[in-house]
C-alpha cells in the first residue's frame, strides 16, 4: 500500500522540510521529496501544523504496559513493546536489570524468537547489570550483584544472537578484559553503576566501553578524599570527546539545566535520550513495577524507602518534551537524539533512525504541544489521533 504524509514540517537529515511529503510504500519510506503533489493511487495524510520525525530508538527501557522484560515472556515483551509504541517509540531494545543466569537465558530465548519475527520492533537485548560496583548498586538487587566472570559472561555471548549491549563498572576486577571481549563480539560494552575515576575511564575506553548508561546517574561526579579534589566519572566521560552517553530525559533524574549542559557539552551525536522506564510506564494507574520494592511517586520510580531513585514511567515523546519545552533544546535536535543517535550508537542507523529513501517507516507526528498524533512502526500504525479510519498499511 502507498501512502504519503504532506503538509507538515518534516524533519530530514538535512534540517526541516516544509511544503513535502514522505511516501510510504509497505514497511519502507520510498521517498522523501520537497514536492507535495498527490501521488496517484496513495492514501494522503494531512500533517498541516505539525511535525513529521522519525520514530524513536529506545535503547535502555525495561518494561511499559504493565509488563517487565525481566518476566522473560512472550506475553510481557509483547505488551511493552506496544505501549511504548503508541508514544513514538519504533525499535526498542529490551534491557534487563542486574538478573540471574537463568533470567538472562530465559529472556535471549524470547528476544531471539520475537525478532525472527517479520518487521520486528525488538532490535537486540540490553543487560544493564550485574556486573555492577555495590557502592552505587541504586535500585538494582544487590545480591545479585558480583564482579565479571568469564566463565559465566563467555557462554552467555557465545549463546546469545541476540545481545545488543552489557553494562558494566569498569574499575571491578575483570572488567577491562570482559568489555574487550564484548567489544570484539560485536556486543557494546557501556560503563554503568560506577565508582571509576579518570584513569579507570580512560581504560575503560580504550578496552572497548565507548558508551555511558544514563550518565548522571549512579556514578560520582567532582568530589573530595582527605582534602583533595577528583574528577568523578562525569568529569572524566566529558574529557572523552567521543565518549558516547544516554541520559534519561525526564526531568526527573537529570534536572533541565544539566540535560541541557550535557547537550552542550557532548552534542547531537554523542548524546542519545532514553527513558530506563520501569513496567509502570503507558500504564495503568494500578500498574506496579516488576520489583516489589519499588513504588510510584512524584512522576517517578522510587525504592520504598526513598534511598534511590528506580527507574522512570517516561516514553519517547516525553524524552522530547522534557528537551524542548524544559531543557530549552530545538526540537530538531531533540528527535535526533531520540532517534538518529541512539541508531547510530547501537549500530542500526543503515535502516533506522531517520527520515530517508530506504530506511524503515518508522515515522511519529506530533502536534503543536509535542503530543503524538500518529505513529507507523514499520509502515503500519499503532497510534492514531489524527485521522479516522486507518488501519494497517
Amino acid at each position: 500500500m502507498l501512502t504519503q504524509i504532506i503538509n507538515g514540517r518534516i524533519l530530514t537529515p538535512q534540517g526541516w522540510l516544509k511544503d513535502g511529503s514522505v511516501i510510504l510504500r509497505d514497511n519502507k519510506i520510498l521517498e522523501v521529496t520537497n514536492c507535495d503533489l498527490a501521488v496517484i493511487g496513495a492514501e494522503l495524510i494531512d500533517a498541516r501544523g505539525m511535525y513529521v520525525l522519525p520514530g524513536g530508538v529506545e535503547m535502555h527501557v525495561h518494561g511499559g504496559g504493565g509488563r517487565d522484560f525481566q518476566e522473560g515472556t512472550e506475553d510481557a515483551y509483547r505488551t511493552a513493546v506496544a505501549a511504548h509504541a503508541k508514544h513514538g517509540t519504533t525499535s526498542i531494545f529490551p534491557t534487563l536489570s542486574s538478573s540471574t543466569v537463568d533470567m538472562i537465558y530465559r529472556a535471549i530465548e524470547t528476544c531471539e524468537k520475537l525478532m525472527a519475527e517479520k518487521d520486528s520492533p525488538i532490535l537486540g537485548l540490553h543487560l544493564e547489570g550485574h556486573y555492577l560496583n555495590p557502592g552505587k548498586a541504586g535500585a538494582q538487587i544487590m545480591s545479585w550483584i558480583k564482579n565479571p566472570d568469564p566463565n559465566e559472561y563467555i557462554p552467555i555471548v557465545e549463546r546469545a544472537r541476540c545481545l545488543a549491549r552489557w553494562d558494566a563498572a569498569p574499575e571491578l576486577p575483570g572488567a577491562l578484559q570482559f568489555g574487550k571481549f564484548c567489544a570484539e563480539k560485536g556486543i557494546l560494552p557501556s560503563i554503568a553503576h560506577t565508582m571509576a575515576e579518570y584513569s579507570d575511564v580512560k581504560a575503560a575506553y580504550e578496552s572497548g566501553f565507548t558508551h555511558v548508561t544514563h550518565f548522571y546517574n549512579a556514578m560520582p561526579g567532582f568530589h573530595n578524599k582527605m582534602g583533595y579534589k577528583y574528577e568523578g566519572t562525569v568529569e572524566s566521560v566529558y574529557l572523552l570527546d567521543d565518549m558516547t552517553i544516554e541520559c534519561i530525559a525526564d526531568g526527573i533524574h537529570v534536572p533541565p539545566t544539566i540535560l541541557r549542559m550535557a547537550y552542550k557539552i557532548k552534542g547531537v551525536e554523542r548524546m542519545a535520550l532514553v527513558s530506563d522506564a520501569l513496567a509502570v510506564a503507558a500504564a495503568g494507574k494500578d500498574a506496579k513495577a516488576f520489583d516489589p520494592r519499588v513504588i510510584i511517586e512524584d512522576g517517578v520510580c522510587k525504592l520504598a524507602d526513598r534511598s534511590a531513585l528506580a527507574g522512570s514511567i517516561a516514553t519517547t515523546d516525553r524524552l522530547i518534551r522534557t528537551m524542548v519545552q524544559q531543557a530549552e533544546v530545538p526540537l530538531e535536535d531533540a528527535a535526533r537524539m531520540a532517534s538518529e543517535t541512539p541508531a547510530h550508537i547501537m549500530g542500526v542507523h543503515d535502516r533506522k533512525g531517520a527520515l530517508a529513501r530506504g530506511k524503515d517507516a518508522d515515522i511519529i507526528i506530533m502536534d503543536e504541544k509535542l503530543d503524538v498524533r500518529c505513529v507507523w512502526q514499520m509502515g503500519r500504525i499503532v497510534e492514531n489521533t489524527l485521522f479516522s479510519g486507518a488501519g494497517d498499511n
